[in-house]
């Protein structure tokens, strides 16, 4: 990416962390410009709502190409439940709303929104998480978030080579942004240490502006610390 004179698009950018990018990237002189999206911004809005995704895309439009968009989308807590602990906690009806925020939701958004990037040198990245990386799972625990997370983590692995193809330089990464502190990362923070989402938002900013191109997809936490899938 452009390092200079850039121009940034952030979806949901109301939550802690998708309001922390807004901040750092307000805050960056090189970044020549910055649009946020989120419910609060476009009524209607939804991840579940492939339709009010494309027209959020076709409003967006208008101030394309970016160099740089960042999809902070995401739950842990659905409709009030959070992760599920153990086997006998799975809930059918959960599991698909868990894939539907986390996987399918954010699938849709990088096919109506990756074709606003602009070429060469464009990052897309999306926050994901590192208990979605199956080879670092040694606790288990948290099903339907880390299932979800998983296939989210394959959707852009396999975005990526579609998106190379026609932009060899482009960037797909997944980003994890550590505990961030919150309300809704409280209950589960448990012997994690909490950031601030100043601090993560300007780990995660400072690793993407240091990425190359490589094949495929990335995977890297906001400390620049690369993560296996």
């Amino acid at each position: 990416m452009n390092t200079e004179n850039y121009s940034a698009l952030v979806i949901g950018a109301h939550g802690t962390i998708g309001a922390g990018f807004v901040n750092a990237l307000k805050a960056d002189e090189n970044c020549k410009q910055v649009h946020a999206l989120s419910r609060q911004t476009h009524e209607g809005f939804s991840l579940e709502n492939e339709a009010s995704i494309e027209q959020v895309a076709a409003h967006f439009n208008a101030f394309a190409p970016f160099d740089l968009i960042i999809d902070a989308t995401g739950a842990l807590i659905i409709d009030g439940v959070g992760p599920e602990k153990q086997l006998g906690a799975l809930n059918t009806e959960h599991l698909l709303r868990s894939y539907q925020i986390n996987a399918v939701g954010p699938a849709l958004l990088i096919k109506h929104f990756s074709p606003l990037l602009a070429s060469p040198g464009c990052i897309y990245a999306k926050l994901s998480a590192r208990v979605g990386s199956i080879a670092d799972n040694h606790k288990g625990g948290w099903y339907g978030y880390r299932a979800a997370k998983a296939a989210l983590n394959m959707l852009l692995q396999t975005a990526a080579i579609e998106m190379q193809r026609k932009r060899p330089a482009a960037i797909v990464v997944a980003l994890q942004p550590g505990t961030v502190s919150s309300p809704l990362s409280a209950p589960f923070a448990g012997g994690h240490a909490s950031i601030s989402a100043e601090e993560s938002t300007l780990g995660m900013l400072a690793t993407l502006k240091r990425l190359k191109p490589q094949a495929g997809a990335q995977f890297f936490d906001y400390r620049g610390e690369k993560i296996a899938w």
